[in-house]
């Protein structure tokens, strides 16, 4: 029961980073109908954008320490952050030590901008292309990022830590009644999966319950009469796919203590986000975000020792074999909308 529930935990982790890049997908699919391959690399500028933030925040000038002496007694010239001169040195050591959390403020409007710039510059003149050439275009756009991105931080993981209080790991054997150092968690991982649901059932709740969430929705149902009826839905559209940016955005920023940033990991992402997208049904969203847990929960128990001495790799191509059982029996989806690839 303990390697259960520890296999669950590592699936819902996973999952959750799955759930939420295939959510953005999803939206740019259902509102543009624009097949995304550059979404993988707005996962990976967010990581960086809490990198960038992390480096600023320790930006130092130096500066002539009388209370540190060499060993001639000469006083010591030590690098002081700025923040420590705005906020003193307590507050600065603390907003540091939150970079990553305080990067959410940072990583918004940087991701909104860069997901409004990427359809207003490029992806609007694709959108009455064929898919494929939309893939090509979009999977072009992510190998430039992908590159501007090692240019300036380089090609090696940057470690970007949690803060000093979620360090560490809850023992839920001990809270569920088990014996204690039974089933350990690290405390951020269990923040990833907390802060996935928050942001699942913002993006949800803004589509059913305000106004321009229910006229988006009404577009993505039928353009044309919503254009009809004197509405810009090209304008909300453009403001969706920076919504759906900022989604990826966020996933990034905090799967950084996670997975150290590096310029590849958003290629790493983008193939298994898209066959969630697949297996959930293109376009439902409540597919998509299903399909991330499942998937995450499926290729975690996958890798369990027992199971990969019975099948020796199976844990590398079990989310592909799920997609092709569900494509050759259900091409829509598990959630997606009848006809909808089964053409």
């Amino acid at each position: 029961m303990d390697a259960i529930i520890l296999q669950i935990l590592n699936g819902l982790d996973k999952g959750s980073a799955y759930a939420l890049i295939a959510l953005g997908l999803t939206l740019i699919f259902g509102t543009l109908g624009v097949v995304n391959f550059a979404h993988g690399a707005l996962f990976m500028i967010g990581a960086f954008c809490a990198v960038t933030l992390s480096r600023l925040l320790q930006f130092s000038h130096t500066v002539i320490d009388e209370t540190q002496k060499d060993f001639l007694g000469n006083p010591l010239q030590v690098e002081v952050p700025y923040i420590y001169d705005i906020f003193g040195q307590a507050t600065g050591d603390v907003i540091i030590d939150w970079a990553v959390p305080i990067s959410i403020l940072f990583a918004i409007p940087v991701m909104v901008l860069i997901g409004v710039a990427m359809e207003r510059g490029l992806i609007k003149h694709f959108y009455s292309r064929p898919h494929a050439d939309q893939i090509l275009v979009t999977f072009g756009l992510a190998i430039v990022l992908q590159e501007i991105i090692k240019y300036y931080y380089g090609a090696n993981p940057i470690p970007t830590p949690a803060p000093d209080a979620f360090k560490g790991s809850f023992d839920f054997g001990a809270a569920l009644g088990f014996d204690p150092n039974t089933i350990i968690y690290p405390y951020w991982r269990l923040v990833y999966f907390a802060f996935a649901a928050i942001i699942i059932g913002g993006v949800f709740a803004f589509l059913q319950f305000t106004t321009f969430g229910m006229v988006v929705r009404a577009g993505m149902a039928d353009r044309e009469t919503v254009q009809l009826l004197g509405i810009n839905i090209d304008k909300r559209f453009t403001l969706m796919f920076g919504l759906a940016a900022a989604v990826a955005g966020l996933a990034g920023v905090m799967y950084t203590p996670i997975n150290s940033p590096n310029y590849h990991m958003g290629m790493d992402f983008l193939v298994l986000s898209f066959v969630v997208v697949v297996v959930g049904g293109m376009g439902s969203l409540p597919g998509a975000v299903l399909a991330g847990f499942l998937l995450g929960i499926l290729e975690s128990f996958a890798s369990m020792r027992e199971v990969l001495e019975f099948l020796p790799g199976i844990n590398q191509i079990i989310i592909y074999l799920v997609a092709i059982i569900i494509l050759l029996t259900r091409p829509r989806g598990l959630m997606g909308r009848k006809g909808v690839m089964e053409d």
